[in-house]
Order: C-alpha cells, then sequence, then structure tokens
C-alpha cells in the first residue's frame, strides 16, 4: 500500500508515513494556539513512573531569544531553519522527581513526547525537523540547562514552504524518505546482527 509516496507493508494509520522531516519552511509565524497545541500532544507521551523528564525550550522567529538558539546551530542546519517560525532545544531530566534516583529511561521517555508533538504538526499541516547538528555543550552552558539534565536534540517547527527556497543542494533531498525493511530490525528470542 502506498501513502504518501511511501510505501507500508503492512496496515497502519496513514499518520505514521505521513509524517517526515520537511525542510522548506515558509518563514511565516505559527500561533501560540499552535505552538500549545504542539506542547500539549508532548505533554501526553508515556513515561517511566510518570515522571514525565521532557523539558523544550523554544524560541519563536523574531524574538529575542530567537538567534540564543539559532546560533547554536551548526552552518548547514542554519543554511534551511533561517525559515523556521519556532525552534525548539529538548532537554531531559536524568532522575526522578519521587525519589531523586537515576532514571535510565529519561531519553527513551523524552523521545516520546518529541515523537508526540512530531505527529502532533504532521496532523496540524506543520513541519517539525528534530536535528543533532548543534553544538550541545553551548546549549547546556548558555541555555543554563543545570547539571542533572542532559540536551538531547534541536527542532525547527513551521509552515511548510517551497523546496525551491531551500539552498540549491538540498532541493532534491526534500521529500519523504523511505524506511528499512521491518526484518532488519527485529529480532526473534534474542538478537542477532
Amino acid at each position: 500500500m502506498n501513502i504518501n509516496q511511501r510505501k507500508v507493508d503492512y496496515p497502519v494509520d496513514k499518520l505514521f508515513p505521513n509524517r517526515w522531516s520537511p525542510r522548506a519552511l515558509s518563514g511565516e509565524p505559527i500561533t501560540d494556539e499552535e505552538l500549545f497545541t504542539l506542547f500539549e500532544a508532548a505533554r501526553w507521551a508515556p513515561s517511566s513512573y510518570n515522571n514525565q523528564p521532557w523539558r523544550f525550550i523554544y524560541a519563536k522567529r523574531d524574538t529575542p531569544s530567537w538567534e540564543k538558539l539559532f546560533s547554536l546551530l551548526g552552518e548547514f542546519n542554519q543554511s534551511w531553519v533561517r525559515n523556521a517560525a519556532v525552534l525548539l532545544v529538548i532537554v531531559s531530566k536524568k532522575t526522578f522527581d519521587h525519589n531523586g534516583s537515576p532514571s535510565k529511561t529519561h531519553s527513551f521517555d523524552t523521545g516520546a513526547a518529541w515523537e508526540n508533538l512530531a505527529l502532533q504538526a504532521s496532523l496540524m499541516g506543520l513541519a517539525a525537523h528534530g536535528m543533532e547538528g548543534f553544538d550541545y555543550d553551548r546549549a547546556k552552558k548558555e541555555l543554563h540547562i543545570p547539571d542533572g539534565y542532559q540536551v538531547e536534540a534541536m527542532a525547527a517547527m513551521g509552515k511548510l514552504g517551497k523546496k525551491e527556497d531551500l539552498p540549491a543542494a538540498l532541493q532534491e533531498r526534500e521529500q519523504p524518505s523511505d524506511r528499512k525493511p521491518i526484518e532488519s530490525f527485529i529480532h526473534e528470542g534474542t538478537f542477532k546482527a
């Protein structure tokens, strides 16, 4: 079955193959209502002991915080992120609130919150593109992220733009990518390399 020009091997809701990470953004703002709807979706992610370790530091375009977050990005990501409406730094708390013990699943749980946000963005016709191409150490220092928290990723969000507005090298890559076959990542009974 083909959904969004992607072939699925088993019947899943179109929400999953329709979600992708576009880089072509319009530069238009998104409203607080839209932004907080994305955060509301993240809020409902599952987490160990209901700890909800995710934290989102955000900056809307044309605000004083924008340049601080934008400057953390590598040159490649800056080349297309300039048209985002919002930038996020995604952070996780490494310990449980109820007893202060280390949480082994803080990154896993925060990833679930990010996925909820990204799926909600897709449902709303918005783009949400996660990135690792930024300076993690500067983010921790310059955003005053305390010890006990881990910087996980950044994301750019906004309204969809035209691929022709991207740098030439990115234009032909601006399409939903395929996925590995299921058999490449499942293992029955024990891990097999």
